[in-house]
């Protein structure tokens, strides 16, 4: 096919994608983007409708959190009027198996609105009876470990100190945690993370907690999108075809190689080859593409050995019924002895699931299945009959009310939160000229996650490529500071590692 010149090519048409592309096309550049699926918006996509009985529903990627920190990415959605509301979550509720035994507490809006500062505001839970009716003795003789652990995350920062801790999991730290305690921060770690909390390399636990948590009581408060995350990239897509960018679906890039000064891509689509030349390229696609793509860089080689976050696949699974449950909030987590991770009601989260909650007066749970990986293997109706049996232990109302069954396997590209070892961990800038990442995988000092972290590398990539072409580059604002004691507690830790460390020169 014939070759085609644009002024950058970006691989990938998730959030740091399309983040990318919008903004280089409000300055005036000719933006392609290469996306491998049939939909953009890559882990916040949309999926094809779900009919049940005479209903469609939206489907999606799964249930995503607007996070109070993630402020680049509201930003964004807000100036393209993209999202004109959010539906904020009101509480988070922790079910607890242990054997036959099954315990619940409220915790979410407890830790929020703690009249206790940062980072002590966990302490408020401790006034709750309910989460004291959670815990054993060896919970009560291993706080001493916990708070250890606590401190550790306010004084490193991995991502800003670039500090790998390499060989450390976040499973082995909380060895000595009495069973509910771990079994808590346990649920946190999948629900934030997404995997075996046996798999989270301790810096990316610590990075974690502090953004979500630690650092501010407000950072756990969040929002969601009132209709998903796939109207939202759509609507993201729609703005930057109007500028004059161009979106190419079920594209998927094999190669790129530097010749005559230009980069040339080398695609696949629908049966066909071709190639597209661009003087600047960004790499936007999840971790695994990405490695499989700087991999194969043609005639450069790579320089050394690179480090890329593991991709990690799950299972979401929504469950209809014709029925309520019990009382309580929206969403939660589960941990212990259950199959599933996390849920949501999503009657009380999208305006779909809620016309029909209103017609109907029934209910739909949405959970997530994290691992591990013998779990996901499972057969379909394998693992759909063991979370139906453990949803029964948690809301046992529900017995014989399912009205249906819906299985969604995802891919292998949900990244796994990590850093690796100084110098192999690619950043938005390349050893290759005017080849740029960008994606929550991408080594950069934003202490963000997921949706943030890509919002803000795509930004940066953009204004890597518009500085070249020497034209005015977009600001990007910082995510909320720590409050002032956690703050001074951090800075007093960091100095004293600091001084310990000219100590031994």
């Amino acid at each position: 096919m014939e070759q085609q010149k644009y002024d950058v090519i970006i691989i990938g048409g998730g959030i740091a994608g399309l983040t990318a592309a919008l903004h280089l096309a409000e300055r005036g550049l000719t933006p392609l983007i290469h996306e491998a699926d049939d939909r953009v918006g890559g882990r916040l996509s949309g999926k094809e409708e779900i009919k049940i009985k005479d209903w469609k529903f939206p489907s999606e990627h799964g249930v995503h959190g607007v996070w109070s920190s993630y402020v680049n990415l509201k930003h964004m959605l807000k100036r393209h009027d993209v999202v004109s509301e959010y539906i904020p979550a009101r509480d988070e509720q922790w079910i607890y198996r242990a054997g036959n035994s099954v315990r619940r507490v409220s915790i979410g809006k407890i830790i929020r609105k703690s009249i206790i500062p940062a980072p002590f505001h966990y302490i408020q839970i401790f006034l709750s009876p309910r989460f004291w009716g959670m815990l054993n003795f060896r919970d009560l003789i291993s706080i001493f470990n916990v708070w250890s652990v606590l401190v550790m995350a306010i004084g490193i920062d991995p991502f800003v100190e670039d500090q790998p801790l390499e060989g450390l999991t976040f499973g082995k730290t909380l060895k000595r945690w009495g069973p509910a305690f771990r079994s808590l921060f346990f649920g946190l770690t999948r629900n934030g993370l997404s995997t075996d909390p046996d798999q989270v390399p301790l810096a990316g636990f610590l990075a974690f907690l502090r953004f979500y948590t630690l650092m501010r009581r407000d950072a756990w408060a969040f929002e969601y999108f009132p209709n998903g995350g796939g109207e939202v990239c759509e609507k993201l897509a729609a703005k930057i075809t109007e500028l004059g960018g161009e979106i190419r679906f079920k594209s998927r890039v094999k190669r790129v190689e530097k010749k005559d000064g230009d980069w040339i891509v080398h695609w696949e689509r629908d049966g066909l080859s071709g190639t597209d030349h661009a003087p600047f390229i960004i790499l936007a696609s999840d971790s695994p593409s990405a490695e499989s793509i700087i991999k194969n860089i043609g005639g450069a080689g790579l320089p050394r050995p690179y480090f890329f976050p593991h991709g990690l696949g799950h299972a979401v699974i929504r469950l209809w019924f014709d029925k309520q449950p019990r009382r309580g909030p929206e969403s939660g987590m589960f941990s212990g002895d259950f199959v599933m991770h996390n849920f949501f009601w999503l009657e009380k989260i999208y305006t779909p699931y809620k016309k029909w909650n209103e017609e109907t007066g029934g209910s739909c749970i949405e959970v997530h299945v994290y691992g591990p990986r013998n779990v996901l293997a499972q057969p379909d109706a394998i693992l759909v009959t063991n979370v139906i049996t453990d949803l029964y232990r948690a809301f046992p109302e529900l017995k014989g009310h399912l009205i249906a069954p819906y299985l969604q396997r995802n891919a292998d590209t949900h990244t796994l939160p990590a850093l690796g070892a100084r110098g192999t961990h690619l950043g938005i800038e390349t050893p290759w000229e005017n080849l740029f990442c960008a994606g929550d995988w991408v080594r950069h000092e934003t202490p963000a996650f997921f949706l943030e972290r890509a919002c803000v590398t795509g930004l940066e990539a953009a204004n890597r490529v518009l500085t070249s072409r020497s034209m005015a580059t977009w600001d990007i604002k910082s995510p909320p500071p720590p409050e002032p004691l956690a703050a001074w507690i951090e800075n007093l830790m960091m100095m004293g590692r600091k001084n310990r460390r000219k100590r031994k020169m």
